[in-house]
């Protein structure tokens, strides 16, 4: 570890630069906070992410100043959700958020988005340390002694408060290891765009299909992003020997809907297949060891109801609203301990019912006699399928002034 006489110093380090993380250092240095953005990837990026933001996330980004920039890239208004599996293919409204800025929801690429947070970051004020890796961690009676590094670089960084917005899947030298052994129940993310196509362009249906799930939506520039998730085994019982995992993906999805086979009739893969995971569903600690978390690190639902980007956001902005109340006293370790309390229980508040929701449709569909049965009743009453998406969080919003909303 290099000398902390040498570090720079911060009020806060955030360690990772996507949604959550940027969203954090945008908020905390525009409240006069000095901090530290650490971030291992180069931007633009792409990430295997369901790009779609519901509209109760619009006051946030009408907050960070990015409103604008997010309208006039992001796709078409989604207003309408479906199912898609086998022969069955259900549509009905999508549920209307209230508010001045959008009733509907739109889908946006991670390496549009998390570039617009980024750079919102930086003009706020918040130092970037990209391309850079935590190397070593140490927490300490004032605070946290971290070492991050590039190549052969090392520089050694101190920060009153750290805040962990990595993803859920990856290793990290300051947080405990959460890898397990491979299983055939583990699930695995694809993605991919495509230019064409025939899905109707305010429609996003989820996708079911044997050994996972899925959906479809119209994003940035005239491309239509697929996002699914499948299990390990259903990936290897329909992978042949020379094929790659991503024409698996999609020669299964083709084949079990029919849906899916209409919407990308005469459509062009644009780019290459993308994949992650397994995938971690579930809550985690809101802090623990002294760290607060935000994103995946904090917890994560199911893709099944397509909340990972605006569960970010709306978790960075709980978070900073519960520091910056308390901003004056945090030197104290009661307070900030008091701090720590207050926001994991309106995480939990704001996030808990719609994980737990998102593990009852994932399991009720990965089961063959019950998903028979959860897939005829929209059938016959497709205003479930409107219900279910309120259940998911559409349309709940985070809690604001009443002039911001």
């Amino acid at each position: 570890m290099l000398s902390i006489a040498h570090a720079r110093r911060y009020d806060a380090a955030v360690i990772g630069g996507g949604p959550s993380g940027s969203a954090t250092a945008l908020m905390l240095a525009r409240a006069g906070w000095t901090v530290a953005l650490i971030e291992k990837g180069r931007f633009p990026r792409r990430k295997v992410c369901g790009e779609f933001i519901s509209a109760s996330s619009f006051p946030l980004f009408a907050e960070f100043g990015l409103l604008d920039d997010v309208r006039g890239l992001a796709g078409p208004d989604v207003r309408r959700v479906g199912i898609f599996a086998g022969e069955t293919v259900s549509i009905s409204d999508m549920p209307a958020v209230p508010g001045r800025f959008s009733k509907w929801g739109r889908a946006l690429g991670r390496e549009h988005l998390d570039l617009l947070l980024l750079q919102g970051a930086v003009r706020a004020g918040a130092d970037l340390w990209q391309p850079f890796r935590v190397t070593q961690i140490q927490s300490t009676n004032q605070g946290w002694h971290c070492e991050i590094g590039h190549g052969s670089t090392r520089t050694c960084l101190f920060a009153k408060i750290i805040i962990a917005a990595n993803g859920s899947w990856e290793r990290s030298p300051w947080l405990p290891d959460c890898a397990a052994p491979h299983k055939a129940s583990d699930l695995l993310a694809f993605k991919a765009h495509f230019d064409g196509g025939a899905l109707a362009f305010d429609l996003m249906p989820l996708l079911v299909f044997p050994g996972g799930y899925g959906g479809m939506v119209w994003s940035d520039t005239g491309r239509m992003s697929l996002s699914c998730c499948i299990s390990r085994g259903a990936l290897n019982l329909c992978r042949k020997s020379d094929e790659r995992a991503g024409e698996a993906v999609l020669r299964h999805l083709r084949n079990s809907s029919l849906g899916v086979a209409d919407a990308l009739k005469r459509s062009k893969l644009r780019g290459a297949w993308l994949s992650a995971g397994p995938i971690r569903p579930g809550i985690r600690e809101a802090v623990a060891n002294g760290a607060f978390r935000v994103g995946n690190a904090a917890g994560e639902a199911h893709p099944i109801i397509a909340e990972g980007i605006s569960m970010a956001i709306q978790s960075a902005w709980l978070l900073c609203r519960t520091l910056l109340s308390e901003q004056n006293s945090l030197d104290n370790p009661a307070v900030l301990a008091d701090v720590g309390r207050a926001y994991a229980t309106t995480w939990r508040a704001q996030f808990a019912g719609r994980i737990h929701a998102a593990a009852v449709f994932a399991h009720t569909l990965k089961r063959p006699n019950s998903a028979a049965l959860a897939l005829a009743l929209p059938k016959r009453f497709p205003a479930l399928i409107t219900f279910c998406a309120s259940l998911s969080g559409k349309t709940k919003q985070i809690p604001m002034p009443p002039s911001a909303c």
